[in-house]
C-alpha cells in the first residue's frame, strides 16, 4: 500500500510522497477518497473509485489484445474522461500512450502512428475521414470511442499486475514540428512526479494542490502542458473539469458555475476570455491561482488579467523535452510594472540553468545565448532518433533552442527562439521584445515579427499586427509609439496589417508560416 503525509491544515497544500508512478495513483485515491470527483466532463462525473477500475479493465483489455511493456497505444479524440481512462489503464499495462493533435490533417497523423509503431488505436468516430484519408494503413487494431464502454466491460476490474517504476516510459508526445517532421518526445512516470517533490521539498507554493480543488485544463492532453496539469491534479486527488475542446465563453461557464479553483491556460485562452461579451471580474470569483505557459505573454494582456481575475498567477516554462514546467515565476513576481514581469521564472529546486553560447561556452549572467535546463523531469529520448536526441539531450542538460540570459538571482530571461533571430546589420533583434512593445499600442490585438531580406541590412524587420476591431493604427502611429521605447535597429521597417496570427493547437505562434514567404526564392534563409 502506497504511503502519505498531507501538508499541514493550516495551508491546506496536499502532497502524496509515497506516490512514485501514475499506477499508484488512482489505487491510492480510489481507497481514500473513493467518491471524490476525478474527472467530471460535458455534465458526466467520473470519481477515483470509477477512474480505477475502469483503468484496470482498460490495462487486463490491453494484454489480452496482445499488447506489453513498450507497446504504442495512440488515442485520436477530443478530451473525454475516456482519455484518462486510457492513460491511467496505458500505465497499468506498461504500454505507452501516443496522443495524437486531432488538429492534424491525414498525412500528419500517419506520420505519427508510422513512427511510433501504434499497435493499438483508440478513435473518435468524428475523425474516422482522417484515418481513411492516411496514405498509410491504420494499425492492426481499432477500438472506437463510441464503443469504448463495451470493449472494457467484457474484463476484469482487478489489479493488474504490472509495476511500473520512476524510469518506466509512459507518454509519447509528438513536437509540434513547425519545422520538419514532429519528433516523438518519451517521458517516464518520472515527469510527472519531479516537479511536484521539488516544490514539496522547500515548502513553495509557487504552484499548489489543496484538498478541494476543482481545476480547469484549457490545455489539449496531446499538449505536455494539458498532460502534466491532469496529472498533478490526479496526483494529488482533486478533481479536474475537462473540455473536450477550449471554448472561451464555455470556459467562463465552467469556472462560474463548477466553483473553479485553479486553472491552467496559455496567453491566447486568457485573452479569448477577456474579451468575450458581458465577462467581468464576478465569474471569477471563485478562482484563486491561474497557471499559465506555452508562449510568451504580453505584458499588457497579463496586466489585464491580473485586474479582472484577481487571484494568483504562476507563469511556467519549458518544453516537451523537459517534461514541461522546468521554470517557474511565482505568484509573488507577479507584480504590475515590476522588474520580474518579462521573466520566464526561476528553475524549481534541484533544476539548473545556464546559458551558452554558440561554442557551447557557459556565459555571465545578463549575456544572451542558449538557454539550457537540467532537470529531474527531462525526457527519456526522442523515439527512434538517437543523433536528434544527442544534440538535444547533452550529459542532462537540454538545449531548449531558444534565446535569453540568466540574471544575478538565477530568473531566466526568455528573448526568443535562437533561429527566429533577426539580424539586422549585425545586430541580433529578438521579435518577443519588440512584438511586446507593440502590443502596449492601444490599437493592436496581436503582433509577430520576423526577419525578411534586405540587400543593404542583411535583414529588415517586418511587423504582422492585428489592429483592435475599429481601431486601426496606422503605422505612423505605430512607428511613432516605438521611437520612444525600443532602438532604432529594432524598429520595424514595414508594417502588414491581417484579421488573425496563426497558431498550432497548443497556442504557439507559427512564425514559420508568415517568414518562409519572404524566403520561398532564397536557397538560404539567413541574409
Amino acid at each position: 500500500m502506497e504511503t502519505s503525509t498531507a501538508s499541514p491544515p493550516a495551508n491546506g497544500r496536499v502532497h502524496h510522497p509515497g506516490l512514485r508512478t501514475l499506477v499508484q495513483t488512482t489505487r491510492f485515491h480510489a481507497e481514500h477518497r473513493p467518491d471524490t470527483a476525478a474527472v467530471i466532463c460535458e455534465g458526466r462525473t467520473l470519481t477515483y473509485d470509477a477512474l480505477h477500475r475502469g483503468s484496470n479493465r482498460v490495462a487486463h483489455a490491453l494484454r489480452a489484445a496482445g499488447l506489453g511493456e513498450g507497446d504504442r497505444v495512440a488515442y485520436l479524440g477530443k478530451e473525454s474522461e475516456h482519455y484518462y481512462e486510457i492513460l491511467f489503464g496505458c500505465a497499468k499495462s506498461g504500454t505507452v500512450l501516443v496522443p495524437v493533435n486531432w488538429r492534424l490533417t491525414a498525412p500528419e497523423v500517419s506520420h505519427i502512428l508510422q513512427d511510433s509503431g501504434t499497435r493499438l488505436l483508440f478513435l473518435e468516430d468524428e475523425f474516422t475521414q482522417v484515418v481513411e484519408g492516411m496514405p498509410t494503413a491504420p494499425p492492426e487494431t481499432v477500438v472506437r470511442l463510441s464503443a469504448f464502454g463495451t470493449w472494457r466491460a467484457e474484463h476484469a476490474d482487478s489489479e493488474a499486475e504490472f509495476e511500473a517504476t520512476s524510469d518506466t516510459p509512459v507518454a509519447q508526445l509528438y513536437t509540434s514540428g513547425t519545422t520538419g517532421l514532429p519528433k516523438g518526445v518519451v517521458l517516464a512516470h518520472r515527469s510527472f512526479f519531479a516537479i511536484r517533490d521539488a516544490l514539496a521539498s522547500e515548502g513553495l507554493d509557487w504552484i499548489d494542490w489543496r484538498a478541494g480543488d476543482i481545476a480547469l485544463i484549457g490545455i489539449p492532453g496531446f499538449h505536455v502542458g494539458g498532460l502534466w496539469w491532469a496529472t498533478q491534479n490526479f496526483n494529488a486527488g482533486t478533481t479536474v473539469v475537462a473540455m473536450r475542446a477550449f471554448a472561451a465563453r464555455r470556459a467562463v461557464d465552467l469556472i462560474r458555475d463548477l466553483g473553479i479553483t485553479t486553472a491552467c491556460v496559455v496567453p491566447a485562452m486568457l485573452r479569448m476570455m477577456l474579451t468575450e461579451p458581458g465577462v467581468s471580474a464576478e465569474d471569477f470569483t471563485t478562482l484563486r491561482k491561474t497557471v499559465y505557459g506555452g508562449s510568451p505573454i504580453a505584458e499588457a494582456l497579463l496586466e489585464e488579467s491580473l485586474a479582472v481575475l484577481e487571484c494568483e498567477f504562476a507563469q511556467i516554462y519549458g518544453l516537451t523535452e523537459t517534461g514541461n514546467t522546468a521554470v517557474c515565476l511565482p505568484p509573488a513576481a507577479h507584480v504590475p510594472g515590476g522588474p520580474l514581469m518579462q521573466a520566464a521564472g526561476h528553475p524549481y529546486p534541484g533544476v539548473r540553468s545556464k546559458v551558452i553560447d554558440e561554442q557551447g561556452r557557459e556565459l555571465p549572467p545578463g549575456a544572451v545565448g542558449e538557454v539550457c535546463l537540467h532537470t529531474p523531469a527531462r525526457m527519456v529520448e526522442y523515439w527512434g532518433l538517437p543523433d536528434k536526441t544527442a544534440e538535444t539531450l547533452v550529459d542532462g542538460w537540454i538545449h531548449t533552442g531558444d534565446a535569453g540570459y540568466v540574471d544575478e538571482d538565477g530568473y531566466v530571461f526568455i528573448r526568443d527562439r535562437i533561429k527566429d533571430a533577426v539580424l539586422v546589420a549585425g545586430e541580433n533583434v529578438y521579435p518577443a521584445e519588440i512584438e511586446n512593445v507593440l502590443e502596449a499600442h492601444p490599437g493592436v490585438a496581436e503582433a509577430v515579427v520576423v526577419g525578411a531580406p534586405d540587400e543593404r541590412w542583411g535583414e529588415y524587420v517586418h511587423a504582422f499586427v492585428v489592429p483592435v476591431s475599429g481601431h486601426e493604427p496606422s503605422p505612423r502611429d505605430l512607428h511613432t509609439f516605438l521611437v520612444p521605447r525600443l532602438a532604432a535597429f529594432k524598429l520595424p521597417a514595414r508594417y502588414e496589417f491581417i484579421d488573425r496570427v496563426p497558431r498550432n493547437p497548443s497556442g504557439k505562434i507559427l512564425r514559420r508560416e508568415l517568414r518562409d514567404r519572404f524566403w520561398n526564392d532564397s536557397a538560404r534563409k539567413v541574409n
